[in-house]
């Protein structure tokens, strides 16, 4: 196996005089003698440059970050800057974007469950909008209108296209069976147009939807907007919102469409099917996936003759559990041997009390990997941190943000102190 394509680092990766790798000017080796492993590292120039690019594919106030994928202060506010707003899928993701100074009409609102604290909470925030997914959240905003809650929120109605994304099946969400949205072939969706047209508790601005996730094949977006403008356009309601779910390339073989080429087939299938509503996207993943790195230190290799060896580091599905939920793939490497050849088949793993607790498979490395190296994954900027936890009461890792040689903490690592602050004993 060669040595890792440059294509899976982040813009700024770039070999020191050391041979060892620098992100955003910032040795590795340095960062990680600052703030230990395992250790999230994110290039803050490549995720600007993953927001303009958006913003120029799309246009202005048309690109909604999904906070989902990666969310803290520091991100919320760089995405902000760079003229995103913000999806947020939860009260606590709020909460995260208002305590950043994004400012609430630059959010809007997802989730399938919302609580009538949440909708209270976003009602009373004036969030830019609401995007309804059932007939019971139509039921529950009704009741905040008639306790006095105000002003009327404006509200996008979540569609079920019954379009089925090339994805794994978890985080695959058109298709007809869904958790998500009102149904377009069994004619929910029309009715929950009707609904909320004659309603008096919200004021209807939109339809959107949203296919799945890490979707590679871009004709499964035209489809998606196809089946939307059919439904849209008679409907002439001025925000039409096409979701996110744009894949990255994870494996030296995976190729994706940039986000420019996905602005291309969106914005050009919208002009050929008439559609005059204000069409938005919500990237997440395609913004920060390949924005990051997390490094690891190697803490045990174990060889089983004419079998397998293992090589284990000192996090896992702790802070990446994608491959535990997906089976998805990804690249290593050594950071002092980026050029290398990886000639070494090894099951990378974790230190949870798991045999679940895999990180890659068969991950390629050098074959003079030892104890104590430093080990990277790339593309880990996404769906890490987020969905990471305490299991075996672990600590979750610190976030660095790198630009110009200056690296920054943004989120730091967790303490055995904060196990506790919530147990009351």
């Amino acid at each position: 196996m060669t040595a890792i394509s440059r294509k899976l680092l982040p813009d700024t990766a770039a070999v020191g005089h050391d041979g060892m790798l620098e992100i955003g000017g910032c040795s590795v080796e340095e960062l990680v003698e600052e703030y230990g492993t395992p250790l999230f590292v994110y290039d803050e120039a490549h995720l600007r440059a993953r927001c303009r690019e958006a913003v120029a594919a799309f246009g202005p106030d048309r690109v909604i970050y999904a906070t989902k994928a990666f969310l803290c202060r520091a991100m919320a506010r760089l995405a902000h800057d760079e003229g995103l707003l913000l999806d947020v899928a939860t009260g606590g993701e709020l909460h995260v974007a208002l305590a950043a100074g994004v400012p609430a009409s630059a959010c809007t609102l997802h989730g399938n469950n919302k609580s009538g604290a949440e909708l209270r909470e976003a009602i009373e925030a004036e969030v830019r909008y609401i995007v309804v997914d059932s007939f019971d959240e139509l039921d529950r905003l009704d009741v905040l209108a008639a306790t006095g809650v105000g002003p009327t929120p404006r509200v996008v109605l979540r569609i079920t296209p019954g379009v089925h994304a090339h994805t794994h099946e978890f985080i695959a969400t058109g298709q007809d069976d869904s958790k998500f949205g009102f149904n377009l072939a069994n004619g929910d969706a029309l009715r929950a147009v009707d609904r909320a047209r004659r309603s008096d508790s919200v004021e209807l601005v939109g339809v959107h939807c949203h296919i799945g996730s890490n979707v590679f094949d871009a004709s499964s977006f035209a489809k998606a907007a196809e089946v939307m403008a059919d439904f849209a356009v008679p409907l002439d309601l001025p925000e039409l919102i096409l979701g996110g779910g744009l894949g990255v390339a994870y494996l030296e073989n995976e190729e994706a469409p940039s986000i420019a080429q996905w602005g291309s087939v969106l914005l050009d299938a919208c002009a050929a099917l008439g559609v005059r509503s204000r069409v938005s996207v919500e990237p997440g993943r395609a913004i920060v996936a390949a924005a990051a790195l997390t490094v690891y230190t190697v803490g045990t290799i174990k060889e089983i003759p004419d079998l397998r060896t293992y090589v284990a580091v000192d996090g896992g599905m702790s802070d990446n559990p994608r491959p535990v939920l997906y089976g998805s793939g990804y690249e290593s490497f050594l950071p002092r041997a980026l050029d290398a050849e990886r000639e070494l088949t090894v099951r990378l793993v974790g230190k949870h009390c798991e045999s679940g607790d895999v990180l890659a498979f068969a991950a390629q490395v050098p074959s003079d990997i030892a104890v104590g190296d430093l080990l990277a994954m790339p593309v880990t900027g996404a769906y890490g941190h987020s969905m990471g936890s305490n299991y075996n009461k672990i600590t979750r890792p610190p976030v660095v943000f790198v630009a110009d040689g200056e690296h920054r903490l943004v989120v730091r690592r967790e303490t055995y102190a904060d196990l506790l602050a919530t147990d009351l004993g």
